[in-house]
């Protein structure tokens, strides 16, 4: 008995020296390293801090960033906002962790520099840009950033400004409180997706790409916490989206030989093209769900519903038929199971006394996440069915992939840790798509995680505002929208999970400054200043 015993302490000897070891070598590479976790800063703001946020976001409102056509931007403005934000953030210009850079002259990136180069990055995206928003309608000017009832008016809102100012909120108040990042991060400005992000994110991707950049993954906006959009759920869920719907903007022309309109045809080419749109409005595109998120945002859902949705939506096996039906009667949840058709421009007509030469007519295809741009265009024309109709595709681009929202997924998981902290009253965190179109797509080949994800409440008529009249958040709503990016920054440091293996990154030094860098050409000839 005695060898047995004299080989178990042994063991045990080797065992405790091995951890005794490890623990000491894990203490003085941390040590060395300066990779210790740092204490948690209280998301706590004073009240002089809580009003200077809700200040700068109503000078952010009242710079008329708008963007009419990729052709036609406010440029003025756009540069006045470059100044503003110099102005209101001083200590993000100022850190010298962090490197700002000017890109297609207008657009922002800023490189946060961590403290752990094994972590592998992620970037928060936002847009300066906003839709026009005519004085007519409004309650009160819609660039007048007026507050009113304990809520902030104006065009951005909550189209973007309000996450873009909160990004840059939330690191001002970390940095003032010695905030020093471990995991390194990106925030990239785009100055013109609202009309299709070609000046300012697709550049900002291509600099990111040609420095060999690869990030763990990225947000931006796209989804809220719903409250009010589906019918008989009574509790609002936070829906993160990890796809994005493709689009089509197709332009429809009937070309016919002018006359005078005291001698008519049978048909004149705004008949033909009016017979053929409202052709296009009264044959819905295919219900596609089941071929997306949203039926698993549903099962997660189910136990929401009262009686007796609750089954039905348990098992979808069965009732998936009845389910798809059902989806359609919203308006909300009917784009989420189908491609949406959009008949957004008319043109034609010369004079009132002559047949028109040429009618025009303009469709905006949200194409859902099951279909491909070339599936939507045969049924179209399918649709349509008249070979005097002519087919111009102007823009068009497939629906983004599916990111993953499994235990594994980083960014998922952060920002579900991020709202049950935040929203503790929010109990569904759910995958979702999102039914409009943001800068995210731009970004495909740097991150396989994409997620959406604005973390206000969002009730039917706010929905409504977007783009239209009276668009408002509450200070409350924008205080809550800071304290959540002011969290999920120092989530993503604390989180032991890292994302996906990769070449070791690089320390360039610029004066000051630790750029990060990979293997791979470091700069790329597009439009970038640095400050």
């Amino acid at each position: 008995m005695a060898r047995p015993y004299v080989c178990l302490l042994t063991l045990a000897s080797v065992l405790l020296l091995g951890i005794a070891t490890v623990s000491r070598s894990k203490g003085l590479r941390g040590k060395g390293k300066g990779h210790q976790r740092a204490p948690r800063i209280p998301s706590q703001f004073s009240q002089e801090e809580r009003v200077a946020m809700k200040e700068a976001l109503k000078g952010a409102v009242q710079i008329p960033t708008v963007s009419f056509s990729p052709e036609e931007l406010n440029t003025t403005a756009l540069a006045q906002f470059g100044e503003y934000i110099h102005k209101v953030f001083p200590t993000v210009f100022k850190t010298s962790f962090i490197r700002h850079e000017a890109v297609g002259e207008y657009s922002h990136l800023f490189t946060v520099q961590g403290s752990d180069p094994s972590l592998q990055p992620y970037m928060l995206l936002a847009h300066i840009d906003v839709v026009p928003a005519p004085d007519e309608g409004w309650d009160v000017p819609p660039f007048s950033g007026l507050e009113s009832d304990g809520f902030i008016y104006g065009r951005g809102t909550l189209d973007n400004k309000n996450s873009l100012m909160a990004i840059l909120q939330a690191l001002e108040l970390l940095l003032i409180r010695n905030y020093i990042p471990r995991r390194s991060f990106f925030i990239a400005l785009g100055h013109d997706e609202e009309v299709s992000g070609v000046k300012g994110a697709q550049k900002i991707s291509a600099l990111l790409q040609a420095r060999g950049i690869q990030l763990a993954f990225i947000v931006d906006e796209g989804s809220f916490i719903l409250d009010g959009f589906i019918p008989n759920l009574q509790k609002p869920f936070a829906m993160v989206s990890v796809s994005e719907k493709g689009a089509i903007d197709l332009m429809l022309q009937v070309n016919m030989t002018p006359g005078h309109s005291s001698a008519p045809p049978k048909e004149t080419s705004i008949g033909i093209l009016a017979a053929a749109v409202s052709r296009l409005e009264q044959t819905p595109m295919p219900n596609m769900f089941g071929g997306g998120p949203f039926k698993m945002a549903l099962q997660q859902l189910a136990n929401e519903f009262p009686f007796p949705t609750n089954i039905v939506l348990s098992n979808l096996w069965l009732f998936q038929p009845l389910v798809s039906r059902l989806m359609e009667r919203n308006y909300i949840t009917n784009a989420l199971v189908r491609t949406t058709t959009a008949l957004t421009m008319f043109n034609a007509g010369v004079k009132v006394n002559v047949i028109p030469p040429v009618a025009q007519a303009t469709v905006n295809f949200r194409i859902h996440p099951a279909q491909t741009v070339q599936e939507v265009l045969k049924l179209a024309k399918d649709i349509v069915a008249d070979d005097r109709i002519q087919f111009h595709v102007l823009n068009a681009f497939d629906p983004l992939p599916v990111s993953p929202s499994d235990d594994q997924a980083l960014g998922y998981q952060l920002l579900r840790q991020t709202i049950q902290s935040v929203f503790p009253e929010v109990n569904i965190v759910a995958p979702g798509t999102c039914i409009g179109n943001t800068d995210s797509r731009h970004y495909t080949n740097l991150t396989t995680g994409i997620y959406r994800f604005n973390p206000i409440y969002l009730q039917p008529q706010s929905f409504s505002s977007i783009h239209g009249i009276n668009e408002k958040i509450s200070v409350q709503a924008y205080e809550t929208q800071v304290k959540f990016i002011f969290e999920f920054l120092q989530n993503a440091d604390a989180d032991p999970r890292q994302g996906p293996s990769m070449p070791s990154w690089g320390l360039m030094a610029v004066g000051s400054f630790s750029l990060l860098t990979m293997p791979g050409p470091s700069c790329l000839p597009v439009d970038v200043s640095c400050s």
